[in-house]
């Protein structure tokens, strides 16, 4: 596959006008999903309009809470100890973020997770548009097996060499962007860029049970218990219907693999007022895969139901804004 996108991608002679001037390719590493996480630190990448990197940047962050779940990022709490608050490195980090388009794997989580740090601080980012890898990957129609971050990369022959750490992320979707860029604009393809809006609703409190010697209610996902989660208070408006909105209430299944840690995917959306499911239904809204074709036995269901089905990247941008439920 490398040797077949040689020539598409080696250097377009022709570049769009329309393209954006530069990229801020970016990895945040947090705490968890919800509105009360918080970053605990951050890798960027600045390329320019061609991709080619500029220069790169990275830093640790004092959540000030429990660090979440360090098997995944293996930030301690003692790692953190002495690491400056969000407040100290605002500005540099707006720097880098200043004038470019914010690129990120599943980009609307790492912009959600900014501009809540920036409404806490008072103040916004300055960024005025996000490109998601997985959305770019899909309009290419990349032959990716999941939209896994390390599916991307090797797909490139990108080596990932420390995952979940946020500057080798950052190093590996640049790496992974620039030939995912040429491809573009050697095909004249539109890239899904997406405005980004600054965001109101975030909290400082940390969740029931976290916090200084409490431990953050994850688990890896190999050893971890079943989680009884709280019964959704919003009754279920029914089915999904595409081109609209997802309603508080709604029954979400989850299948296969996903770029997010299944935990903290479903933590996400139960934050948001919607019901995770384990099974499919004839009550179920929505099932979210991002291989539809998998033949998995949720997969197998939801066709029987006639229930829709929707990938991880699109089910990420719906969670934005999930319309609040019909007070009764």
């Amino acid at each position: 596959m490398l040797e077949d996108l040689t020539t598409e991608v080696s250097s377009p002679t022709a570049w769009p006008a329309a393209y954006p001037q530069g990229y801020a390719v970016v990895d945040v590493e947090t705490t968890g999903l919800a509105r009360d996480d918080r970053i605990i630190s951050a890798g960027v990448y600045q390329l320019d309009a061609r991709g080619e990197v500029e220069d790169h940047w990275y830093t640790v962050i004092d959540p000030e809470r429990d660090p979440g779940p360090v098997w995944i990022h293996g930030l301690t709490s003692e790692a953190l100890r002495g690491a400056p608050l969000f407040t100290d490195i605002a500005g540099e980090f707006a720097t880098r973020l200043e004038g470019r388009v914010l690129v990120a794997h599943n980009a609307v989580f790492d912009w959600q997770m900014i501009a809540r740090e920036y409404a806490r601080a008072r103040a916004q980012a300055p960024v005025k548009q996000r490109l998601c890898t997985i959305a770019l990957s899909k309009e290419l129609a990349l032959p990716l097996p999941n939209h896994k971050l390390e599916s991307l990369a090797a797909h490139f022959g990108v080596v990932q060499q420390r995952a979940h750490h946020a500057l080798d992320d950052a190093r590996v979707l640049a790496e992974a962007f620039r030939p995912s860029l040429r491809t573009a604009a050697a095909r004249g393809v539109r890239l899904p860029l997406h405005e980004c809006l600054p965001l109101t609703e975030w909290t400082d409190r940390p969740r029931v049970g976290q916090g200084a010697g409490h431990g953050s209610g994850y688990r890896p996902t190999g050893w971890r218990p079943s989680r009884k989660r709280p019964a959704c208070p919003y009754p279920n408006p029914g089915r999904y219907e595409p081109g609209k909105p997802l309603e508080q209430g709604m029954r979400v299944a989850f299948s296969g693999d996903t770029s997010v840690e299944r935990d903290l995917l479903e933590d996400r959306a139960t934050e948001a007022g919607l019901h995770v499911a384990t099974s499919i239904s004839r009550l179920t809204s929505l099932l979210v895969t991002n291989d539809p074709d998998s033949g998995t036995s949720k997969v197998v269901k939801a066709r029987q139901y006639g229930t829709p089905v929707m990938d991880e990247a699109a089910f990420g941008q719906l969670l934005h804004d999930v319309e609040p439920a019909p007070e009764s």
